[in-house]
């Protein structure tokens, strides 16, 4: 499974309840959140001595770690899927992420930062725009990092993942790897495990990364020999280009080209068929009756047909290439990857317009 970083905005695209929800938890101060210990479950114990044994750690700082962390119902409710037959809305979506308030943020963002977006973009090839449109659309440049322990929400994800959902196991499995990654982090730091704050799925920082995302992919990149994702734009910017770039960024290469379509010709299911992922040579992509202008037809890449569904208005369509994929890897969704498109270059835009160019 992809280790990927997880905020709010995952959920977004496919429930409004789960999204307004979200949004009344995140209150900027520390966490109000009441639960459960965990310290009476015997299999939550179990595992904490497995894993102190698996890292080579004190099996009791890992126990007292994991025995003060505590069963979050509100993080279990957040993470219900949405109703079978909820309808998908990009229009709806968008409007969440891109508005007068998040973009004037992104430009002071990106003029505050300005040197050192560039220096990421001839580092790692990932244009600044990217990056900003990553960090508004995660938490609007530092505004709302999320308050639930993380901790908490790791351990209830891991311990008591919804079973209703349809890849409960799965899900379950990838928590326990985030929170075995977490507390080893925080031994190694000697820290106090239960201090940090993030998003109800434990996503961390500026740019919500995961624990495991943070292991990975966080670098120092203001260059005073530690990482820091909530305070340093610096560090955040350099992490979030490097998590592109190691996903396979291609420099250069757009991440989507507009698409119409032959009626004649179309095959939509066949074109819908790989989902987002870039299956298709553009002259494929054309005998299947999906219309390209002229840089889409020399793209020398593979494309997707990437379908945003608009409630009871028609969807849009577009070709993603393989970046608009890179996208997805940072949150599995496609409204998500357009969103974070679509907000950097709107803040691109504002400068520019600013600036008379």
């Amino acid at each position: 499974m992809l280790a990927i970083a997880l905020s709010a905005s995952a959920l977004f695209a496919a429930s409004p309840a789960t999204a307004q929800a979200a949004r009344k938890a995140a209150v900027p101060e520390r966490s109000p959140y009441r639960g459960v210990p965990y310290a009476t479950r015997v299999d939550a114990m179990q595992w904490a001595d497995e894993m102190a044994q698996r890292r080579g750690l004190d099996a009791r700082w890992v126990r007292g770690a994991v025995a003060r962390a505590q069963l979050l119902p509100t993080v279990v409710r957040l993470m219900q899927p949405a109703p079978a037959g909820t309808p998908k809305n990009w229009a709806v979506y968008r409007s969440r992420f891109i508005d007068p308030v998040r973009i004037a943020a992104g430009v002071k963002f990106w003029k505050q930062n300005e040197a050192t977006l560039a220096r990421a973009e001839q580092e790692y090839g990932v244009p600044a725009e990217m990056v900003v449109g990553i960090v508004g659309v995660e938490t609007i440049y530092g505004q709302q990092m999320g308050n639930f322990r993380v901790l908490d929400a790791l351990a209830t994800l891991a311990f008591d993942f919804p079973a209703s959902h349809p890849r409960a196991a799965d899900r379950s499995a990838y928590f326990r790897g985030e929170l075995e990654a977490f507390l080893a982090a925080e031994s190694e730091k000697k820290a106090d495990p239960t201090q940090p704050l993030g998003s109800y799925a434990g996503a961390m920082g500026m740019p919500q990364f995961m624990p495991s995302s943070w292991a990975k992919w966080a670098v120092d990149f203001d260059g005073d020999k530690r990482i820091d994702l909530r305070a340093s734009p610096a560090d955040v910017i350099g992490s979030v280009a490097n998590y592109f770039k190691s996903y396979g960024w291609q420099p250069g290469v757009p991440t989507h080209f507009p698409v119409s379509f032959d009626p004649m010709r179309l095959d939509l299911e066949a074109l819908l068929a790989p989902d987002i992922l870039p299956t298709f040579s553009a002259e494929r992509f054309g005998d299947l009756g999906a219309v390209l202008d002229t840089p889409g037809r020399e793209h020398a890449g593979k494309l997707a047909l990437i379908e945003l569904q608009n409630g009871d208005n028609p969807p849009r369509y577009v070709a993603g290439t393989e970046n608009f994929y890179v996208i997805t890897r940072y949150n599995w969704s496609s409204y998500y990857a357009m969103a974070v498109i679509e907000l950097g270059n709107e803040v691109k835009a504002a400068i520019a317009a600013e600036r008379g160019s």
